[in-house]
């Protein structure tokens, strides 16, 4: 009963500024890595940012020196700082995560529902 919400997506002017959030609740026990992904009208969802446990980032060539992953362990939360905004950015972004109760030999993978962001002038 592990569940992602993400926040935070609206309409930005190009070269503005976007924080997304996403915060899991449930009976968790761990969660290793967490993601964002999107997914832009006609094309097919796309990994944009990942961060570990550990803090280790990767990030696609496309946002990467423009957005930040960045995660608390304690609160169960992840986040995606955007800047720079361009309107190929637009597109639905998911948090997902795989995780891990208390009663779990192995991880599974959880979706929120997604948040829209718009970048247009």
């Amino acid at each position: 009963q592990v569940q992602l919400v993400e926040s935070g997506g609206g309409l930005v002017q190009p070269g503005g500024s976007l924080r997304l959030s996403c915060a899991a609740s449930g009976r968790i026990r761990s969660i290793a890595a967490m993601r964002w992904y999107r997914q832009a009208p006609g094309k097919q969802r796309e990994l944009v940012a990942s961060i570990a446990s550990d803090g280790s980032t990767n990030y696609a060539v496309s946002v990467q020196s423009r957005f930040t992953i960045s995660r608390d362990n304690a609160q169960n939360t992840v986040n995606l700082q955007m800047t720079s905004l361009k309107p190929e950015d637009t597109a639905v972004y998911y948090c997902n995560a795989e995780v891990r109760d208390w009663t779990s030999t192995y991880y599974f993978q959880r979706w929120g529902q997604g948040t829209p962001v718009t970048v247009s002038s």
